[in-house]
């Protein structure tokens, strides 16, 4: 089978490898679509905090299971599935608690082991999940929008609450989606001009402002009469940003990091106990915010299509990944494609490599 291989920061190879039976408990996965996540692009180049290279990365995955080991239900044959990413212990305290997504010995695939960068992935049966009324970019994107409904779900919004979601990429319209399905209102904030158009008029954020032309604290203010936000959401990975999101939380609200750097995030005390804000940390997802996801595309609550700008075959990765990562090439999403389909669902304007 074919596979793309990051063999350092910075470098992608297209690679043969024989394809390995189903271990007990496993299925095999013919890929058909990659989502590149953010995760992707940072280990690409260099950035990722739990990363060892070489490494195959992927893990939004939509496919179709081809094959079951012996002690798995053959049913599972032919059947579209996407792909829960992590690979919890089952026996850690965390675990035990039903936060497998922070589990002690947590693995994800596509970062801590290989992932579906390839024709085929060998994967535990319980991560595999069929829906058969969602399309393949569909089934691609749960995992990425999953992360966006714990992030919610972990800071218990409201209806009415006025929430702030710094970063308008694939996460934080995510966020943006969930909370608006809560009956939030929901403020998005970016240096991105294009993306914040894209979150008013395709996924109906009540507000959008640019994170240095506008005086973001004032339209918080103004929007939320005279308080600041109920809850704030960083969803950029850039540590400045994730700093300044303390100054746009109220008293007594939520401010929840989605976003993982190499670096250290502070604040000023004082303020913070005057406040007394709640942090949050949010990662990954679990099974229940899958289903909430799925739930959501399903009713068309929730929109993937206007995410994705760019696509691309496997065997062109190597090529278009470093295209993809440079931000002059207006990527929101970029999706890979493997099952050869010249035309997809709802194909957005200028999309291509």
């Amino acid at each position: 089978m074919q596979v793309v291989v990051c063999s350092q920061p910075g470098e992608m190879n297209l690679i043969e490898r024989p394809t390995p039976d189903c271990a007990p408990g496993e299925a095999r996965v013919a890929i058909r679509r990659i989502g590149i996540c953010g995760t992707d692009i940072h280990a690409f180049g260099g950035n990722q905090p739990y990363f060892v290279y070489p490494r195959v990365l992927g893990h939004e995955l939509g496919g179709e299971v081809v094959a079951t080991a012996d002690d798995v239900d053959s049913g599972l044959v032919g059947q579209s599935v996407y792909v829960i990413p992590y690979l919890h212990c089952g026996e850690c305290r965390a675990c035990r608690q039903g936060r497998t997504n922070c589990c002690q010995s947590l693995e994800v695939i596509g970062v801590h082991r290989d992932g579906g960068m390839a024709e085929t992935l060998n994967v535990p049966a319980t991560h595999l999940i069929p829906v058969p009324a969602l399309s393949p970019d569909q089934l691609a994107l749960v995992e990425c929008q999953a992360i966006g409904a714990h992030a919610v779900r972990r800071a218990q919004v409201a209806a009415a609450e006025l929430v702030v979601v710094v970063g308008a990429g694939p996460i934080g319209m995510g966020v943006l989606q969930v909370a608006k399905s809560r009956g939030a209102r929901v403020a998005m904030v970016d240096t991105n001009r294009e993306r914040l158009a894209l979150c008013r008029d395709a996924f109906g954020a009540d507000a959008v402002w640019h994170a240095v032309e506008e005086d973001v604290v004032a339209e918080i203010v103004a929007m939320n009469d005279g308080a600041l936000a109920d809850v704030v959401f960083d969803a950029t990975g850039n540590p400045e940003a994730m700093n300044r999101g303390f100054d746009f939380a109220g008293h007594g609200g939520r401010y929840v990091l989605v976003s993982v750097v190499k670096a250290d995030i502070t604040f000023n005390d004082p303020d913070f106990h005057k406040k007394e804000l709640t942090l949050l940390g949010s990662r990954n997802a679990t099974k229940e915010d899958f289903e909430t996801v799925t739930r959501l595309m399903a009713s068309g609550e929730l929109q993937t299509t206007p995410l994705i700008t760019h696509r691309g075959t496997l065997a062109d990765l190597p090529t278009l990944m470093p295209q993809w990562c440079d931000p002059a090439s207006g990527v929101v999403k970029a999706m890979v494609t493997l099952d050869g389909t010249d035309t997809f669902e709802g194909e957005p304007a200028g999309a291509g490599a």
